[in-house]
């Protein structure tokens, strides 16, 4: 899926793609990629398809690498 991560004042800081990655014990994580090819990685998803848990640790990671709160994910499904 497209997204876009935009800040509490309206700017873009970044848009990329939200994937699923295939982990080593089987389990599914939730990451974003920037088009300047960041990566940042979310959370595992929970074993009933349920992505609270890996989206709160990507958005922790997004205020990690950005250093801000109150950030917004825009997403476009194509």
């Amino acid at each position: 899926m497209e997204c876009k991560i935009i800040s509490r004042a309206g700017q873009t800081l970044a848009r990329g793609k939200l994937f699923l990655q295939h982990e080593e014990d089987g389990k599914m994580r939730l990451n974003l990629k920037t088009n300047r090819g960041t990566l940042i990685k979310g959370g595992i998803v929970s074993d009933d398809g349920d992505l609270r848990t890996a989206s709160d640790e990507l958005f922790n990671n997004c205020f990690n690498y950005w250093g801000m709160s109150n950030l917004t994910l825009s997403i476009n499904i194509r």
